[in-house]
């Protein structure tokens, strides 16, 4: 068994999964099969991480430079002509003194503002005992600051790791300080909602199921037969499951030479099976083309509405009907309503484990591109040669209990985005005070206790019929639970 470098309960720096980024933790436990630690952050978040993804303190202590270097534009022999809105005008040159100033006076206030640089010469287990560290600020506006900056800015790390934009060339400057750096404090300049919009990527998947809805109806105006799909499924089936693969094996391929802050955290086992499977690269692109988050709704959930519309019509052509039946209809409505709602809130995939966690391997290929169009459509399919004819009271119970399902599917989805975005959201539903379900627990233990005096009032009241009864129907109040 190899030799481990840290020891449980050691304080050491662990680098947030898909960045690179380098966190104080507390090493709580470690397993010898998969030789990954436990560690906790401050926050109480828990993950496993590789001993690769773990250095200790004493090599994050911040290097001095007294190295200053201008910047290309300066050292260039060219000067552009054009002028920002910010420059002075022409005529007006900056004196090399005051140019000298400018820089100091932006350097000094990056150190002041954006910086709290760690002073970490020991491993310091107190802070996990409840003692106070002895270079720890008493103020507690900063301390309330300083932990609304540092959820924020985890936040915004993650999710700037999933932004739509190409990746722009670091400068040195932000490499140093990112790999030096452990609490960033939040900038005064605030990042407006459309800029964080566009970051998320909007709701392109919903314009781009628009721009397809349009042109499937322009097909049907033209008469383009589209229950072609449904005699030609299973080919369509394997065409894709097909692509699926050779997509794997080119995302296998161009990991290998991915950089290493790009691999996911669980995909890199070694075992060329399970890496292929699972994907090695956390969020593969071309240029500013993400294949992941194109690949995780758009192609599975649009592909599966449009073989859901050519099975409709498919029905009529083969049970020879002037319209679906109710079951067809209910059955695209009620999934169209699904996808529509996918693609309306695509950005919340964007906190899920397949894009946080999860590399781009065939697991997810398959799956959005095989899986979610051809196997969630297969209902519609068994209907186009038996149809099943069902009242509208039924139909109408149906679509009540749907609408039912819909409202706490959408509401559980959006709670638990708003809290991976924001755990601090004072929107979000919390157990604060046990008087706001008093009603619920009161009502709980009134209604099984005026069961088991009904249970003892009708068995002594109708005695042996009571007990036959009991046996036709054994359950209380819950069935299958009591």
């Amino acid at each position: 068994m190899p030799n481990r470098r840290f020891a449980v309960g050691e304080v050491v720096m662990g680098r947030w999964p898909g960045s690179v980024l380098y966190y104080e933790v507390q090493i709580t436990s470690y397993n010898d099969l998969t030789h990954f630690y436990t560690v906790q952050y401050k926050d109480g978040t828990e993950l496993e991480l590789r001993e690769s993804d773990i250095r200790s303190v004493s090599s994050f202590k911040p290097r001095k430079s007294n190295s200053s270097s201008s910047s290309p534009s300066r050292r260039s022999g060219s000067r552009s002509r054009s002028r920002s809105p910010g420059r002075s005008a022409k005529g007006k040159r900056r004196s090399s003194s005051q140019s000298r100033e400018s820089r100091d006076e932006k350097k000094k206030t990056v150190r002041e503002t954006n910086l709290t640089l760690l002073k970490l010469n020991e491993n310091n287990t107190s802070r996990y005992n409840g003692e106070p560290d002895s270079t720890e600020r008493n103020d507690t506006s900063y301390k309330i600051l300083q932990q609304k900056v540092e959820s924020e800015l985890e936040i915004r790390h993650v999710l700037d790791q999933y932004t739509l934009h190409p990746r722009r060339q670091k400068k040195k400057e932000e490499i140093f300080l990112e790999q030096r750096v452990f609490e960033t404090a939040k900038t005064t300049e605030k990042v407006s909602t459309q800029t964080k919009e566009l970051e998320f990527g909007g709701r392109i998947g919903f314009y781009a199921f628009v721009l397809t809805a349009a042109a499937v109806g322009n097909s049907l105006y033209f008469e383009i037969e589209l229950h072609y799909l449904y005699d030609h499924f299973l080919q369509f089936a394997v065409s894709a499951a097909i692509f699926s693969v050779l997509l794997s094996i080119y995302l296998y391929a161009r990991s290998l030479k991915a950089p290493k802050e790009e691999l996911s955290p669980g995909g890199n086992s070694g075992n060329f099976v399970y890496d292929l499977f699972i994907g090695r690269e956390l969020n593969p692109r071309i240029g500013n083309f993400d294949l992941k988050y194109f690949c995780e709704l758009r192609p599975g959930l649009i592909g599966w509405v449009v073989i859901n519309l050519a099975m409709l019509l498919a029905e009529m052509k083969v049970q020879d009907r002037n319209e679906p039946s109710l079951s067809m209809i209910l059955v695209n409505s009620f999934q169209l309503l699904y996808v529509v709602d996918a693609l309306w809130n695509e950005e919340a995939i964007l906190t899920t484990m397949d894009i946080t966690h999860d590399g781009f391997g065939f697991m997810l290929a398959f799956g959005d591109l095989v899986w979610i169009p051809f196997v969630y459509s297969l209902q519609a399919f068994y209907l186009v040669n038996h149809p099943s004819e069902i009242s509208w009271p039924i139909a109408s119970a149906i679509i009540i209990l749907n609408i039912f399902g819909y409202y706490i599917f959408r509401g559980a989805n959006s709670q638990k985005n708003a809290f991976r975005r924001n755990p601090n959201d004072p929107k979000l539903a919390r157990f604060n005070h046990i008087l706001p379900y008093f009603y619920m627990i009161y009502f709980t233990c009134l209604l099984i206790h005026r069961e088991a005096r009904d249970e003892h009032q009708c068995k002594k009241k109708y005695g042996l019929a009571w007990e036959r009864y009991c046996q036709r129907v054994p359950y209380r109040i819950f069935p299958y639970i009591y």
